[in-house]
């Protein structure tokens, strides 16, 4: 692919080859940015429809090597990164902490909490060098909150929070922010890896009674990445129905 005009705002999009990845990349798509859509598995991406300008990385964002040679390619795409969404992340099992295997624990943390800081530490210090950009964290409720049976999960959300916090504080000022979204269980396809039961309890807790949508996740990120969004940083933007009221 030949590089891209400099003038042409880009964004990393992980686990953007479905769900609410590919919903958010295809909004941002929309919105005039370039794509660099990063995945494990990236078949889905063999029709970019609305993503047509993009650019597909393979990618395993549990691993700081992979994530290092995807930076680098889309350095080489794209010549800058103006915006950092990340979105990948797994489920685990639904069971509670006695007996949650540590392997699946150890897995769970690397893709969901371990990717946003190799993401980070790369693209931050770019960012910074340039005196501009956004990143936004895919959190989630639980991560304020918890939820019964997915201890890893929970955690990880909490520490992507956390996270997120720490290194807007390292940036106030440099003209880069990071922020977070905490959406509420949204249908996917990951439903099929929860159980009625668990799907049934997270509905119960919306006020609103029922379910994000993928386009009311990808409308916030959006706003969060605009020149509107400049002043703040280090938070944390709900997508409940009610569920969280502070």
């Amino acid at each position: 692919m030949n590089q891209l005009k400099s003038d042409t705002r880009t964004a990393i999009v992980t686990g953007a080859g479905r769900g609410i990845g590919r919903g958010i990349a295809e909004r941002l798509a929309r919105e005039g940015y370039r794509i660099a859509c990063w995945d494990i598995d990236c078949s889905p991406l063999d029709t970019l429809g609305d993503l047509h300008t993009g650019f597909v990385q393979p990618v395993d964002v549990a691993d700081a090597s992979s994530v290092e040679a995807a930076f680098a390619a889309t350095l080489e795409a794209f010549g800058h990164v103006d915006l950092l969404v990340n979105n990948a992340g797994i489920n685990g099992p639904v069971m509670p902490i006695w007996e949650y295997p540590v392997d699946t624990w150890n897995r769970v943390l690397a893709v969901d909490l371990n990717s946003v800081f190799h993401t980070c530490r790369l693209v931050a210090p770019h960012m910074r060098e340039r005196g501009n950009g956004r990143i936004v964290n895919v959190a989630s409720i639980v991560g304020k909150e918890g939820h019964p049976n997915i201890c890893a999960y929970a955690a990880a959300k909490a520490g992507v929070i956390g996270l997120t916090k720490s290194i807007a504080r390292e940036l106030a000022g440099s003209g880069v922010t990071a922020n977070c979204i905490a959406p509420a269980i949204t249908e996917t396809d990951l439903f099929r890896e929860m159980t009625k039961e668990h799907i049934e309890a997270s509905k119960a807790r919306i006020p609103m009674g029922r379910f994000l949508t993928i386009p009311e996740i990808a409308a916030m990120v959006a706003w969060i990445a605009s020149d509107e969004c400049s002043f703040t940083t280090g938070f944390t933007f709900d997508l409940s129905g009610g569920r969280a009221t502070y």
